[in-house]
């Protein structure tokens, strides 16, 4: 039997097995057997749910103004009104019911729970660095806890790529969370296959190996699922790709692209690369006794999308099995591919928990964006109730089917496991809850009369709980509201950092030409507007324009002259650095250095005449106190001394091998100390208390050793043609740099602990530090 006909069988098998488990819960919607059964036990329920009215309207209105105010502060508002226990525990038993398909009834996974609340718990409510633990710098310590910074570094550079290759007309938020979602499953099972006995080491391998594997699955949503769904691709496009997907699943093996031509067409080549690497990597993991399973359920999983995605709403004949039996076969398959895809096997009952509960997730998640699906023209059960039910009596209403499912799953499933209904019904109320507040009252209420017409009795209980049930929201839900509302600010605060730069940068290019005075100063200042006007990042005047204009509201075109300066001394000492006495370069800011242009004798005078310019500029600052102007140009003075320590100790260093102390002092001496004149040059016009001035300075080591481990980088692993120089310069002269003391890896973890180090000093600025924190994520993803 070939392969092809093998995967088909399969896929029938379940199909069959899905046609089975719809049939009973048809039977239920029919009889309405369900309705008595979860009478019951919401009546039970409920007494752990309702407080005395005038206590649930202190406990509203206390709570929701709280939650309102945000992740953090809801957190610690749980905390101290002593619910955080309950909440973390009902949340983390929801995550082992859905994402491991585990019994809550089970001795083993009732301990590992209590393990997980109590570490989490922890986590939550420590106030130091673990205050935002999934922030860049948070998952880069828990990297580092776990010894696995070169896996998180990684997965960051690859998240990086990813955000900028989703194309407009997909949702990049929603890829990018489900992305990160599907990490945190697979990373969720390799856990808990853990026990006290593995060695550091082995936890630390394995911990790498699921973020890889997550990462490699979790591609499939929005380079698969997510783009087929878009109207990305034209609809040739569509079958194209399709096809190689399924020969993929078929084969085991990714075909070559072949030729795409198009506007699509260098899209389609990253995505395939990207999948191809994947797929290779999920497939070199694979047990042998595993292997079969993970591509049968990756087929099942894709077959069944395809169906669905194939359904047009316009269509007025699709049976009640067309539209329940895929989404059965895809919502169990793609759980059961996160835990095939670590090549595992599964404990006693683990399949058939968790081939029923899938569409129990589905028809809450349909449910909750019903709406958006119908402006899409997108068929669910849900959309497609609500186009055809007056015409279609004979169609399953999907709300009634829901509740089918919750009454199968508490107790034919979970055998009336008091946990599992206590955690199944939370979560069902608090999806109502959610979606009540999403429609608005009345939407809401229009919503529920149509799908609840036939169990009116049963609604209004339900709908009682919806108005009057407290303790039921959950941790995930948090946390996903808090990821979508981080990326969006995020992707909205980078837009700001680069549309900024861009305005200053353009301000700053405009101030910077210097005017001839007389014919024997044509030769050096006619070079030094050559060393000016080439390709310049500005990065140094922009940072002080930010923390003057921003920071300290100073007036924009009193301070044109700092700006001029620092660009004249950053210019100058890129002058000085490119001398054939020093490293010798022979392109900067994409041109020719100006001792090959003109002479080393002109180079070394237009460098000596831009620092003289600097202080002729930082004297002309006639709109602030002279004492504050003094101290700025005694401490530039200092500054550039400082510099100078710092270039003669690079020189010096030639053929020498130096210890990371050594590095990062020179490092601070030639990088750090320009950074930290462009935030502390502001501040002392500013007139800013010593310790906001302290921490700036604290920030600015950091930072510039971080951009100067990424320089080393760059001079390594950089294309000359985006770097304006060219690359490998540092080996040619002898230098010793942080990637030849460290090598590749370790410069990474050491660019990424200074990365860290800056942005928690940006706590202590009692400023908007957005655009600090987005320069610190410029330093170590920039590629020029």
């Amino acid at each position: 039997m070939n392969r092809d006909i093998m995967k088909e069988a399969c896929y029938r098998q379940a199909e069959s097995n899905a046609a089975e488990y719809f049939k009973e819960l048809n039977d239920q919607v029919i009889q309405k057997s369900y309705i008595p059964v979860l009478t019951q036990d919401i009546q039970l329920w409920k007494h752990n749910h309702i407080r005395h009215p005038l206590l649930s309207f202190f406990y509203n209105k206390k709570g929701v103004n709280r939650k309102s105010r945000g992740y953090h502060t809801y957190i610690q508002w749980l905390d101290y009104r002593g619910k955080l226990d309950n909440y973390l525990d009902r949340s983390i038993s929801y995550l082992y019911m859905r994402d491991l398909g585990k019994d809550l009834n089970s001795p083993e996974t009732k301990t590992e729970i209590e393990r997980v609340v109590s570490n989490l718990k922890n986590q939550l409510t420590t106030d130091s660095k673990n205050s935002d633990m999934f922030s860049i710098a948070g998952l880069y310590r828990w990297g580092q806890e776990e010894n696995i910074e070169t896996t998180v570094s990684w997965l960051f550079n690859k998240l990086k790529r990813v955000s900028e290759n989703i194309p407009e007309g997909m949702e990049q938020d929603h890829a990018q969370r489900k992305l990160i979602k599907i990490i945190a499953g697979v990373i969720m099972h390799v856990l808990d296959e853990m026990d006290d006995t593995i060695s550091p080491e082995e936890r630390s391998q394995k911990l790498d190996q699921a973020i890889r594997l997550g990462y490699s699955y979790g591609l499939t949503y929005p380079y698969i699922d997510d783009l087929l769904d878009s109207d990305v691709l034209t609809a040739n496009e569509k079958k194209k790709y399709s096809q190689l997907i399924r020969t993929t699943l078929i084969t085991e093996s990714v075909p070559e692209l072949g030729e795409w031509t198009g506007a699509n067409a260098s899209l389609i080549e990253f995505i395939h690369a990207e999948l191809r690497e994947a797929f290779e990597y999920i497939k070199a993991q694979q047990h042998p006794e595993t292997r079969k399973h993970f591509f049968e359920q990756a087929y099942v999983f894709f077959q069944s999308q395809e169906l669905d995605r194939e359904k047009e709403l316009t269509q007025e004949h699709y049976t009640n099995e067309d539209l329940y039996i895929p989404i059965i076969l895809k919502s169990a398959s793609s759980r059961l591919i996160a835990r095939s895809v670590i090549g595992t096997a599964e404990d006693e009952g683990f399949h058939n928990r968790t081939f029923y509960y899938g569409i129990y997730n589905q028809l809450a998640d349909d449910f909750a964006d019903m709406f958006k699906d119908m402006e899409d023209s997108v068929v669910t059960p849900y959309t497609y109730y609500m186009t055809y039910h007056k015409q279609r009596p004979d169609l399953i209403n999907p709300f009634e089917l829901y509740w089918a499912v919750i009454a199968n799953l508490i107790h034919n499933v979970y055998r009336s496991d008091t946990k599992t209904c206590e955690v199944i019904l939370d979560r069902a109320i608090n999806g109502l809850k959610r979606a009540k507040e999403r429609l608005g009252t009345r939407k809401y209420k229009k919503v529920m009369e149509m799908l609840t017409a036939g169990i009116a009795d049963f609604n209004r209980l339900v709908q009682k709980m919806v108005e009057q049930a407290d303790d039921v929201d959950f941790f995930d839900k948090l946390l996903r509201d808090h990821m979508v509302t981080s990326l969006q600010t995020d992707r909205q605060e980078q837009k700001d950092f680069f549309d900024k730069i861009e305005t200053v940068r353009e301000q700053i290019n405009n101030h910077l030409k210097i005017s001839k005075s007389n014919l024997l100063e044509d030769t050096i200042v006619a070079a030094a507007n050559t060393s000016l006007d080439g390709d310049g990042k500005r990065l140094r005047p922009i940072m002080a324009w930010v923390m003057a204009v921003d920071g300290y509201g100073l007036d924009p075109s009193a301070i044109v002259p700092l700006l001029r300066s620092l660009e004249y001394m950053h210019t100058a000492s890129l002058i000085f650095d490119d001398l054939p006495s020093q490293d010798n370069a022979s392109i900067r800011r994409g041109r020719p250095t100006l001792h090959v242009s003109y002479n080393e004798a002109i180079a070394e005078l237009t460098g000596l005449f831009l620092t003289q310019k600097a202080v002729e500029e930082q004297a002309s600052l006639e709109k602030f106190d002279p004492k504050a102007v003094i101290k700025l140009i005694q401490y530039t003075a200092r500054a550039t001394a400082d510099m100078c320590k710092g270039q003669a100790m690079d020189l010096d260093s030639k053929g020498k091998q130096l210890s990371l102390d050594q590095l990062d002092l020179i490092s601070y001496y030639k990088t750090g100390i320009a950074f930290e004149a462009s935030l502390i040059m502001p501040a002392i016009l500013a007139q800013a208390p010593e310790p906001e001035k302290t921490s700036l300075e604290k920030f600015a080591r950091h930072a510039g050793i971080a951009f100067q481990i990424k320089d080393d980088l760059l001079d390594v692993e950089g294309q000359a043609n985006l770097l304006g120089k060219a690359i490998g310069k540092d080996e040619e002269n002898s230098n010793s740099t942080f990637v030849s003391v460290l090598g590749p890896d370790g410069a990474r973890k050491a660019m990424w602990e200074h990365y860290c180090l800056a942005i928690e000093v940006l706590e202590e600025i009692p400023r908007n530090t957005s655009f600090l924190k987005h320069l610190m994520n410029y330093i170590v993803h920039r590629d020029h």
